[in-house]
């Protein structure tokens, strides 16, 4: 089972950028496509972008489209979303997750097959 750490979450004011990164666990991470979600409170898990195995393929969330960058480095494990122009409805924990299957672009919770932990963005008014 492949394991997902995140980091770079923070507080930041709108309009401000963040920058999170996933490191992943596992020989096979190039396999796999990734994805990101976010989880505000009293509100489901929603889906934020995600990025084929080689990263030739992204796709976004349309709130999201314009502003937020998915990218992955298969040589350090690691996929990234960079956030731009930051605003307070971005607020949330965001998990960064595998596809369920090989094959598959996870862009519902319901095809990710393994969670990280998740890391917090805070986006003041």
């Amino acid at each position: 089972q492949v394991q997902l750490i995140e980091s770079g979450g923070g507080l930041v004011p709108a309009g401000g950028s963040l920058r999170l990164s996933c490191a992943a666990s596992g020989r096979t991470f190039s396999a796999y496509a990734m994805g990101w979600f976010r989880q505000a409170p009293g509100k489901e898990r929603e889906f934020v972008a995600a990025i084929s195995g080689s990263g030739g393929n992204t796709f976004y969330a349309d709130s999201v489209k314009g502003r937020f960058t998915i990218s992955r480095d298969n040589a350090k494990n690691t996929v990234y979303l960079q956030m731009n122009s930051l605003k307070p409805e971005d607020t949330a924990a965001y998990y960064c997750g595998t596809s369920r299957v090989i094959i598959a672009i996870p862009r519902s919770p319901s095809m990710v097959g393994s969670w990280g932990q998740g890391t917090q963005v805070t986006v003041s008014s």
